[in-house]
């Protein structure tokens, strides 16, 4: 079967077009169905497609003069959106041009560039930022928000939980995710208003959700692999996310700094080589790469600005799983079905102050 195009910002990322070229044809080789438009400086593009003519024949290259620094700031990035490689790339998916959009360049000119050009889907206020963590269990979890809305109220974590239940039941074939709220405790008195309103409506529709709703769980249990989907507001989320990855850095150097300090370690080290390597697959990084921006009229996929091919590859894949199970209409399904509408009057929050988050911030995990 033969997908809608998937939309690449060569430019974006740390290394640019090299790499984003790398993973598009290491995806394209794995996934002889996909059609590219790469989106960049044509000449350079052309350049790199020379080392890939797999790629090359199952691409098209539209010309953006200029590009999104990594250090620009979001209002700034939308006023040049017709001009840079991102923009264009988002603009495809709006003109129908490509199905989705890769993107490894600034989170938060992403982020606004995606909302102003796609817009929210009918019964969602505001888009959430979702990606896969490692766990203990047999997959991967779905964490959102992780960065785009730093204030929520009780309706967007009730969207959030709708929205990251349906990616689940894509990307892990599950009927029913369980879906937790991120909190201090795990008692239903502990937490905010916020919090605690959003679980008394979300079990209150139990019998008309897609997921099983489990209460609360608190930050160190997010990794044992006993549920699906964590949701939080962006700024506790992020929070979350950049020490998840700050403490596998720690046990990754600690380990390196073990089996380096002596010479009965370094024995040691070529005995437990196997497990280490088992343990270096699980916390990299790039095979967990490829965050997605939920609620919006049209599939928009962040790449972590440094991932390496493989990790580019591994986005790209996402995207295109994500628009084979047609994820959008998935979400617009479960809204209806469960009347979303009934909860705009949820809890005693409804009107979190307006702040596009992602719109002043960088991400670092996305898809870590």
């Amino acid at each position: 079967m033969s997908l809608p195009r998937i939309a690449v910002d060569a430019m974006g990322g740390d290394e640019g077009v090299r790499v984003m070229i790398e993973g598009a044809a290491l995806a394209r080789r794995r996934h002889d169905r996909f059609k590219f438009l790469l989106v960049g400086e044509e000449t350079r593009i052309a350049q790199a497609l020379e080392n890939h003519p797999n790629l090359k024949a199952a691409s098209e290259i539209l010309h953006a003069p200029d590009v999104v620094s990594g250090d620009e700031k979001p209002t700034q990035a939308l006023r040049r959106a017709k001009t840079t490689s991102m923009g264009l790339a988002i603009d495809a998916v709006k003109r129908g041009q490509a199905g989705v959009a890769v993107s490894a360049g600034n989170t938060g000119a992403l982020m606004a560039m995606a909302k102003l050009a796609l817009r929210t889907m009918p019964g969602i206020d505001r888009p959430a930022l979702a990606a896969l963590l490692p766990t203990l269990g047999e997959h991967d979890l779905v964490m959102l928000d992780l960065g785009a809305n730093t204030e929520c109220d009780t309706r967007n974590l009730i969207q959030f939980a709708i929205m990251g239940a349906a990616y689940a039941r894509i990307v892990h074939g599950l009927d029913a995710p369980s879906v937790r709220l991120l909190n201090i405790g795990s008692e239903e008195t502990k937490g905010t208003d916020n919090l605690r309103d959003a679980a008394s409506a979300l079990k209150a529709a139990a019998e008309q959700l897609a997921f099983s709703f489990d209460g609360f769980i608190e930050a160190d249990k997010i990794s044992r692999g006993n549920v699906d989907v964590v949701v939080t507001d962006g700024f506790s989320g992020n929070i979350a996310l950049k020490a998840m990855e700050g403490a596998a850095r720690f046990v990754a150097d600690l380990l390196r700094r073990s089996f380096s300090s002596s010479l009965r370690s370094k024995f040691g080290f070529l005995i437990s080589k196997p497990a280490t390597e088992l343990l270096k697959h699980h916390l990299d990084p790039n095979n967990h790469n490829g965050a997605v921006f939920l609620g919006l009229n049209g599939l928009v996929v962040k790449s972590h600005g440094g991932a390496s091919a493989l990790g580019v590859a591994h986005a790209v894949a996402v995207a295109a799983r994500l628009l084979e199970e047609n994820l959008t209409e998935r979400i617009a399904a479960d809204l209806t079905r469960v009347g979303a509408e009934a909860f705009r009057s949820s809890g005693r929050n409804t009107k979190a102050q307006p702040q596009a988050a992602g719109a002043e911030q960088e991400v670092s995990g996305e898809g870590a």
